[in-house]
C-alpha cells in the first residue's frame, strides 16, 4: 500500500493541538481523513469524530483511517457541523484545517461547537492562506466572527512557510 505524505500544515496543526492520550476530539471539515491518522496515533484511551459533508471525502477518509476505526479510536460522520447532534458526548477539543466556513456566517455551526465542547475545551482553527498579506484579513473576520458566536479568542499564533503564512487561532467559549 502507498501511503501519501502529508502535507505541512496538517502535520504542523496536529502538532500544536496537544493531544492527550484518553482525549475526544472533534475535526470539523476532516476531508480524506490526513489528521485523523495523525490524531489517533497520539491516542491510547480516546477517540475522535471526524465530520464532512462530502460523501466522496468521508469515503476516502474511511479507506485511509479503517484500521483506526476498527480499533475504535476513529469514528467518521458523513454530515454538515449545522445539521450535527451530539446528544450528551463532550468534546475535549475541536479543530478545523482551512475550513470557510468560519469566515461566513457561522451562527448554528458555533452553537453546536458551543453545546458539544467540555467546560474551557479549545476550538482551535487553522489556515494557510495562499499569500501571507491575507492573513490579517483572516485573522478580523474569524475573531469577529468567533465573538459573534460567543467564543472568546485566547491564543493567536502565525509561522512564515514559505510565501505563505499559517495560522492558529485557539480559543474557547467565552463565560460571563
Amino acid at each position: 500500500m502507498i501511503v501519501a505524505s502529508v502535507p505541512e500544515r496538517l502535520a504542523w496543526a496536529v502538532d500544536r493541538l496537544q493531544v492527550g492520550a484518553g482525549d475526544q476530539v472533534l475535526e470539523v471539515g476532516c476531508g480524506r481523513g490526513v489528521a485523523i491518522g495523525l490524531v489517533c496515533d497520539r491516542l491510547t484511551g480516546g477517540g475522535i469524530v471526524g465530520l464532512d459533508r462530502s460523501s466522496v471525502a468521508i469515503e476516502a477518509a474511511r479507506r485511509r483511517t479503517a484500521a483506526h476505526i476498527a480499533a475504535g479510536r476513529a469514528t467518521l460522520r458523513n454530515e454538515a457541523l449545522a445539521d450535527a447532534g451530539f446528544g450528551r458526548a463532550r468534546f475535549d477539543m475541536a479543530f478545523a484545517a482551512n475550513v470557510n466556513l468560519f469566515w461566513l456566517k457561522p451562527a448554528r455551526e458555533l452553537a453546536v461547537l458551543r453545546a458539544a465542547l467540555a467546560p474551557k475545551a479549545p476550538l482551535h482553527l487553522f489556515y494557510r492562506p495562499p499569500d501571507a498579506t491575507q492573513i490579517g484579513p483572516v485573522i478580523d473576520l474569524l475573531r469577529a466572527n468567533l465573538m459573534l458566536g460567543g467564543f472568546s479568542v485566547g491564543q493567536l499564533h502565525t509561522e512564515a512557510s514559505g510565501a505563505a503564512a499559517l495560522l492558529h487561532l485557539r480559543a474557547e467559549v467565552a463565560h460571563g
